[in-house]
């Protein structure tokens, strides 16, 4: 909520945010990081996601919005629009889409499961980067494990819920 301020009584009037910075006209700048908590390793702060049985080690560092998927940009790596927005989802979350570099090595199961993974991961990631970005990132939901798996095949059918076909005669 922008609040009207005078700084002083010969000056114009300012418009201030509420961290006090000045409102740019037209000019949006990407939003300034919050001071970072706890350590990092190497300069990069980790997350690891699971999904089905997919794993996603995940590194995270301020920079540019660069976001590499086993060693492939994030359009080649996940065709699919679904599985893009699921991958950015936490960034969006805390308006930091272009304030970090993220990396992520992603191993197993399909490509829905490997794209929930990265999304845990990155989440994971954001919140030991800065704990401020931890209640944004659990009222989306990013920072909760989906426990679902799939069930086991049951002997004497099919699948796990299939039956082989009955004949009465």
């Amino acid at each position: 909520m922008a609040e009207t301020k005078v700084e002083s009584p010969d000056t114009k009037l300012s418009e201030k945010t509420a961290d006090g910075a000045r409102l740019a006209g037209s000019q949006s700048q990407p939003k300034p990081l919050p001071n970072a908590t706890g350590g990092a390793k190497g300069g990069y702060w980790w997350g690891t996601g699971r999904r089905k049985s997919s794993v996603a080690r995940v590194r995270i560092k301020p920079g540019t919005g660069k976001i590499l998927i086993n060693k492939m940009e994030l359009n080649d790596y996940f065709t699919r629009e679904q599985d893009r927005k699921a991958a950015l989802a936490p960034l969006r979350a805390v308006e930091a889409e272009k304030s970090f570099d993220v990396f992520v090595n992603v191993r197993g199961g399909g490509i829905t499961g490997q794209a929930g993974a990265t999304l845990l991961g990155i989440a994971r990631a954001l919140k030991g980067f800065c704990e401020t970005y931890a209640q944004a990132l659990r009222d989306g939901g990013y920072l909760t494990r989906d426990p679902r798996m799939v069930e086991r095949k049951k002997p004497g059918q099919a699948g796990a819920r299939k039956r082989f076909q009955f004949s009465k005669r």
